[in-house]
């Protein structure tokens, strides 16, 4: 997919303000950091922050974007195939709100935690994006 394709689809993640401002920090004591969406169990469905490197993805996670926090690289946000099966209609916003965080994602420390904001895309967003991954679909 072009560059300028790409960029004509609707984004699927986001970050707030103070969510990048903390990125920037924790990138500064870890290095690069990805995201993945918890699908449930202990930590409900919180977006982990962890080192890159230190999760193991697989075929069975999507790459749903890259945040734009002002450094590079970019932090990728990933999420399981199967949970995004119930998500694939949902911009994601990551934010951060003051309390405990899960206890293996990096911003625990902080006496704060991510969060997800979330809102369903509109209709033309939907049709847009479904299209584009029918022609994936199809390429592969």
């Amino acid at each position: 997919m072009s560059a300028t394709h790409a960029s004509s689809l609707p984004a699927r993640v986001a970050v707030t303000d103070e969510a990048a401002d903390l990125l920037r920090r924790l990138v500064g004591i870890h290095g690069p950091v990805m995201f993945h969406q918890s699908g449930g169990c202990c930590d409900g469905s919180a977006p982990m922050c962890y080192p890159s490197g230190d999760f193991m993805l697989g075929d069975a996670d999507i790459h749903l974007g890259d945040l734009d926090i002002g450094l590079d690289p970019q932090v990728p946000v990933w999420m399981s195939r199967s949970q995004f099966e119930y998500w694939s209609h949902t911009h994601i916003t990551i934010d951060v709100v003051p309390g405990r965080g899960a206890g293996f994602s990096l911003e625990a420390p902080e006496g704060v935690r991510f969060l997800i904001r979330s809102r369903l895309f509109t209709d033309e967003e939907a049709q847009r994006l479904d299209r584009e991954t029918d022609r994936e679909t199809a390429q592969h």
